[in-house]
């Protein structure tokens, strides 16, 4: 089992999930995150004056997928996440030891 966890853009959020629904991945947390990588924020104008926004807005994915899965979860997400810009976001991959199914006591990949 691996965790992924992908960080994106915003308005990338739904081709993302229907890229993954394809793949029959069902779930995934969504969080709202700021955060900054070579992008470095950028300068806005509000009522005349300049300023500058270090932390931009992201979305933050993660999803616990079956082994068997992961290379094409990796494709399809850099596929639909892919703008061609800087701030594109980043994807990493961590093995997940255990995972158990609160409500039914399922545990391994039947908890997926």
């Amino acid at each position: 089992m691996k965790l992924i966890t992908a960080i994106i853009k915003p308005f990338k959020l739904d081709e993302v999930r229907e890229a993954l629904s394809e793949l029959g991945i069902q779930g995934m947390t969504v969080t709202e995150v700021k955060g900054f990588g070579r992008q470095k924020g950028h300068t806005e104008l509000y009522r005349g004056a300049e300023y500058t926004v270090d932390f931009l807005p992201k979305l933050r994915l993660e999803m616990a997928i079956s082994e068997d899965l992961v290379e094409q979860a990796l494709e399809s997400l850099c596929a639909a996440a892919h703008t061609g810009k800087i701030g594109d976001g980043k994807i990493f991959v961590t093995s997940i030891e255990q995972a158990i199914r609160i409500r039914t006591g399922e545990s391994g990949e039947n908890a997926l």
